[in-house]
């Protein structure tokens, strides 16, 4: 029998109008991968901020080896031997490895030392790092080991970990489970939250399932299918996506050579992309983040302008295009960054819906808002996509990440679009959502519109797509058909043989 590391009882936190976690008690055995499951607006964040120190609770409480446990701010957390590793990373792209590891130390040694350390650490756990390297030049992986390594070099007990492979290949996640299996056999103890339920059952023994705050059941992933899971979770039975057969259809969206540079400054520049997309086709195109998929996005859109014949849309040239301009013409596009590029944080949903909307869904006459037609398009939103919100009044920033997704993802979708490009569409949402986000692309397609979907769940690209291409350091694969593709074909696809990097970092 494993001892009891981190026992949680009773635990609530309310905030106005809503109950984030209600009593919620349960176990965090040491030495185990204990996984915490849950719908979006469940409660998982809000418990593991409260076990980092983030969020006070109102009432409950935990103890931490037997002693009572009750940081109030992510140091004293840390120097209780509680480490997180966040799902979206604290790290200054300016800076080298070394040192944004020493920012996020309590009196960090002298940096020859430290580097020393990095590299000792790192090659013990089959994560090699070089601490010299620029933060900016390191793929999404090799960022994940920095804060991986950053947590580990405070020799923690318990390592909370937050969606950690939403951005990693196949290959890279097989590195990460073996790394994640040898802490657990030193002893540490592993809170581990993803969505993506085959891999809890691959590495989990126990998982603690919330619903709406409350902890609703307890089981071994081990033995439990991926679909019970989801459906402890969702309190009812699972919809899987399903398709109507493709109409087929003249090519609607064409690109041809799209050459650009980045506009950030450790962006991805875009090299020769060509690709088309019929009328009632879905395209996916996986990459691990930071290899051109945001630029992809901004040629699309027309954030970013290119030569004329790069990008033409049913036919028409329309590089030099507006934003405004291709939307008219039917070509939509939702980006993956959610809050302050998708949205305007701290508009609300009803002006959200208005920024977007306002072509196609004919909410400006005369220089004027249509306000009332911006309301009912947002509670149309809402609606049709199970958007949990008090109201279309309250301001984006409000909403939980899988609700905001919904509703970004719902707002494009309801226009009609000719051609929808979207950059990871079910990024954070549960899987019921997921599964409902996914059901309306296909029927989007079925409905004769062409569908781009970039995303790094293969997974997800599997299921969806007609056919699949990769992005590798702004490069695009030739399209092949999704159906029959093996996970190591893919993953070759994807990185260039990115896993068998690793190996050369000196």
């Amino acid at each position: 029998m494993k001892d009891v590391l981190l026992a949680i009882r009773g635990l609530t936190k309310t905030y106005p109008g809503v109950v984030a976690n209600s009593d919620v008690s349960f176990d965090v055995k040491a030495g185990s991968v204990h996984a915490l499951l849950g719908e979006n607006g469940a409660g998982k964040s809000t418990l593991v901020k409260t076990i980092y120190g983030l969020v006070r609770p109102d009432a409950g409480s935990m103890t931490l080896a037997g002693q009572p446990y009750a940081p109030a701010e992510p140091r004293a957390a840390r120097a209780a031997g509680v480490a997180m590793v966040f799902q979206h990373f604290s790290l200054f792209d300016a800076l080298s490895v070394a040192e944004n590891i020493a920012l996020g130390m309590e009196g960090p040694p002298p940096m020859r030392d430290l580097a020393a350390r990095i590299t000792q650490v790192s090659r013990d756990y089959g994560l090699p790092l070089d601490p010299h390297r620029t933060v900016g030049d390191l793929s999404a992986g090799e960022r994940q080991r920095v804060e991986i390594i950053r947590c580990l070099l405070q020799s923690p007990r318990l390592l909370i970990m937050d969606e950690p492979t939403s951005v990693l290949t196949p290959q890279e996640v097989e590195i990460l489970f073996r790394t994640l299996r040898r802490l657990r056999e030193e002893g540490l103890a592993i809170l581990y939250i993803s969505h993506k339920l085959e891999e809890i059952r691959a590495l989990c023994e126990e998982a603690t399932i919330l619903r709406l705050g409350k902890v609703v059941a307890t089981c071994d992933p081990r033995a439990t299918s991926a679909r019970q899971m989801a459906e402890m979770m969702v309190g009812g039975t699972l919809r899987i996506p399903t398709r109507a057969p493709s109409p087929g259809g003249e090519t609607a969206l064409e690109v041809q050579g799209l050459s650009a540079s980045s506009p950030r400054l450790h962006g991805t520049s875009l090299k020769g992309v060509t690709f088309s997309v019929s009328k009632g086709e879905v395209l996916g195109i996986g990459g691990v983040a930071g290899n051109g998929q945001d630029e992809l996005l901004l040629a699309l859109s027309g954030e970013m302008r290119v030569a004329p014949g790069m990008v033409r849309l049913k036919g028409e040239p329309i590089g030099r295009c507006r934003p405004s301009d291709r939307r008219a013409r039917g070509l939509l596009c939702a980006p993956e960054e959610r809050n302050g590029h998708a949205s305007a944080p701290d508009m609300s949903l009803i002006e959200n819906a208005f920024l977007t909307g306002k072509v196609r869904e004919g909410l400006a006459r005369n220089g004027f808002v249509s306000w009332a037609g911006a309301r009912d398009f947002a509670e149309r939103i809402i609606k049709d996509f199970d958007v949990r919100t008090p109201g279309p009044q309250v301001a984006a920033r409000a909403l939980s990440g899988g609700n905001l997704q919904k509703f970004v993802i719902g707002r494009e979708i309801l226009q009609r679009p000719e051609v929808l490009v979207v950059n990871q569409p079910t990024w954070g949402v549960d899987a019921a959502a997921a599964a409902a986000i996914r059901q309306a692309l296909l029927d989007l397609a079925a409905n004769g519109a062409a569908v781009v979907v970039v995303s790094q769940d293969l997974d997800e690209l599997m299921e969806i797509s007609d056919r699949f291409a990769a992005l590798n350091e702004g490069r695009l694969s030739a399209a092949r058909p999704a159906r029959g593709l093996t996970v190591e074909e893919i993953g070759l696809m994807l990185g260039g043989a990115h896993g068998m990097e690793v190996a050369h970092v000196h």
